[in-house]
């Protein structure tokens, strides 16, 4: 299945002896002078930090254009100011939500805390190691780009690693040479990775919009993602990926047909429904409908929102959810970028953003995959175009690879904008209060009101700077070990 490609089960102790092994090597390379010939030390026990020159000579002449990249790093400074910012409040709101209404769901297991692929159940290991590479490499390039665009040398690029995985990069400048430079320049440099990640993400959802128009439905069949629990279709025995072939012997083909089939029909009358299992299967399966205002009601559901989509008392209820035609897994990837979702432009661009962050949760509810293999089993390539070159399966592997390329670079671009310390967007909120409190005191010069000391401005935001570090380390932790209390 090319969707889980290197998925591998965790065995913790067969990962505890690769770890001591990997210590012990280490050890070995660092007494026996291999690490000095790598370019390389030990960090924190067990992480090999290597340094290379490599790209170096390429970052030079891609930075030439520097008034280019000065006005992208601008534009990658507001995009991650705000994103920080973004970043926070979501934070603050997790912690205060866990604080007064702790989860009562079972806790994540210890390999789904770590974002490790092949560890994390929900990230590949093929995919993953594949896609957090590429992204380490853009991140750490955007943060070159920067620094020579102002003028900073970069001493070397460099992997961090725990065996064969890799677990981030790092572009190394010239320490005082970014500590002298001025604060808006260095703003900009440490903006340029997490909004390059984030710029490419978008790059990869529009890829994937491209290859959602190179695929068509095998057929006509709709089908069901979920079944709602004591409803009428989970009485009479309908699974989850069923496919509704007839209803009362009538014909379905597509979902319009299914919603004009459906206006016969009231609550509490009694259908047979054919349907297509998984597994090859065939049944017809008696069911009785329910009353869908009925159903809402119960939810919590006002009457002004029933009557907005057209609800009325009386109106047939089957019990089923996500029901879909073929190319919906691939439309759901898309979104508002696939050639079947209708919109204007205005709105495809302001949902765009939104269903961006969404599809962070799909390898979460389909268990580590971009599209459930069902969905998969129900497209086929076009005749024309890319599709009629590359096929069914070279559309598939395209689909994955610029989906995990998505989903890695939000992850580590957002992840590397919460603001603390060593992230990203702990050194930007740290110069932005610099900036904030400078500014201030300009005003009061000019003002002729106040003067505060340049010195305790670096000492204020250095020290805020610090605690509002230790203060979301502390949001983090609680959110994560408070499922376990």
């Amino acid at each position: 299945m090319a969707a889980s490609w290197g998925a591998i089960q965790v065995d913790w102790t067969l990962i505890f002896i690769l770890i001591i092994v990997w210590y012990i090597l280490l050890r070995n390379w660092e007494r026996n002078g291999v690490l000095d010939k790598w370019n390389a030390t030990r960090v924190f026990g067990v992480i090999l930090m290597i340094r290379s020159n490599k790209g170096l000579n390429l970052l030079d002449k891609t930075a030439k254009p520097r008034k280019f990249w000065r006005v992208y790093g601008e534009i990658s400074l507001w995009v991650c100011v705000f994103s920080m910012l973004f970043v926070g409040l979501i934070m603050i709101i997790a912690f205060i939500s866990a604080l007064f209404s702790p989860p009562t769901t079972d806790p994540p297991s210890a390999s789904e805390l770590v974002a490790i692929p092949g560890i994390n159940p929900m990230i590949p290991l093929g995919w993953g190691i594949l896609a957090f590479v590429i992204a380490l490499v853009i991140h750490e390039f955007g943060h070159g780009l920067l620094a020579r665009a102002h003028g900073m040398r970069i001493r070397a690029f460099g992997l961090l690693q725990l065996g064969p995985l890799p677990l981030g990069a790092f572009a190394e400048p010239q320490y005082e040479e970014l500590m002298g430079a001025p604060p808006k320049e260095r703003m900009r440099m440490f903006a340029a990775g997490p909004a390059t990640n984030i710029f490419a993400a978008f790059i990869c959802l529009l890829m994937i919009g491209g290859l959602a128009g190179q695929f068509v439905s095998s057929s006509d069949d709709i089908h069901v993602r979920g079944i709602i629990q004591d409803q009428g279709a989970d009485e009479a025995g309908m699974k989850p990926w069923d496919t509704i072939e007839f209803i009362d012997g009538k014909e379905i083909a597509g979902l319009d047909s299914f919603y004009e089939i459906m206006q016969d029909y009231s609550a509490n009358d009694t259908v047979v429904i054919s349907v297509l299992h998984q597994d090859g299967t065939r049944e017809n399966l008696s069911t009785t409908f329910s009353d869908k205002y009925d159903y809402y009601t119960d939810l919590g559901w006002s009457e002004s929102n029933l009557e907005s989509l057209n609800i009325s008392k009386g109106d047939p209820f089957l019990g089923i959810e996500g029901i879909s035609e073929g190319t919906a897994g691939i439309d759901r990837i898309a979104g508002p970028l696939s050639p079947r979702w209708d919109g204007n432009f205005a709105q495809k661009a302001l949902v765009l953003p939104f269903h961006t962050l969404g599809l962070m949760i799909v390898p979460f509810e389909l268990q580590g995959v971009s599209m459930h293999p069902f969905e998969e089993s129900l497209l086929q390539a076009d005749d024309d175009g890319l599709a009629a070159i590359i096929g069914k399966s070279g559309l598939l592997f395209l689909t994955n690879l610029f989906f995990w390329l998505m989903w890695v670079n939000i992850l580590l671009g957002f992840t590397n904008l919460i603001p603390m310390v060593p992230f990203d967007g702990g050194h930007l909120f740290r110069d932005l209060l610099r900036g904030i409190l400078k500014t201030i005191r300009r005003a009061g010069k000019k003002l002729k009101t106040w003067d505060l000391n340049p010195m305790w401005i670096e000492h204020i935001s250095s020290k805020a700077s610090s605690i509002s570090s230790l203060a979301l380390l502390g949001m983090i932790l609680f959110i994560l070990v408070i499922p376990y209390v």
